[in-house]
């Protein structure tokens, strides 16, 4: 079965808005290669229709020596919306609808692993829907003070206890933390 791992900058204060701003001082080797290894065992990206429409606008017009631009121009899109109608980053495929079941299905399909980039919002409801197999978060020593946070109060957001557990946490050279979390089991209610 396929995974889906989901890879979020993300500010001590949890802004994961426009990190273009605030996280390039700690990019490095490590963070290279953070990004980048879940990048190599992926053949689909699975994206928010926000940062589907930007990265559509974007990468088709990037040369293959501009990284990551023969991968993010290469494979799959899969981008939930219930707005969007056509996709014009191909080769793209719309989920709208019962999207658990559309993502669940797709999980089960043939394949490598599914990489959601950005797209926090879908981000959080993976979570909420229980689909979403790893979140890796990159924290970085900054506090950036407004902006977007990942698990903000939306429609969708987290409807309720969505506990996960820590895989592998590691430090680089930056101070940048670079936290792994896989689904943990709800913990049991008392039934009155």
């Amino acid at each position: 079965m396929r995974k889906i791992t989901a890879g979020l900058f993300i500010s001590l204060d949890g802004v994961v808005e426009a990190p273009e701003t605030w996280h390039f001082d700690y990019f490095n080797d490590e963070m290279g290669e953070a990004v980048g290894g879940p990048m190599a065992t992926s053949d689909a990206m699975l994206l928010g229709r926000n940062t589907y429409e930007a990265f559509a606008g974007y990468w088709p017009g990037q040369p293959s020596d501009v990284p990551p631009s023969d991968w993010m121009n290469g494979v799959h899109h899969y981008v939930v919306s219930n707005t969007l109608e056509k996709g014009t980053w191909e080769p793209t495929t719309i989920i709208a609808g019962d999207i658990k079941a559309q993502i669940e299905a797709i999980k089960a399909g043939p394949g490598q692993d599914i990489q959601v980039i950005g797209s926090p919002s879908l981000v959080a409801s993976l979570i909420d829907m229980r689909v979403l197999d790893e979140l890796s978060l990159l924290v970085h020593p900054v506090v950036v003070g407004k902006g977007k946070r990942l698990f903000d109060p939306s429609p969708f957001g987290p409807k309720g206890l969505s506990p996960l557990k820590l895989v592998s946490s590691n430090t680089f050279s930056t101070g940048v933390l670079h936290n792994v979390y896989g689904l943990a089991d709800a913990p049991a209610t008392d039934a009155a």
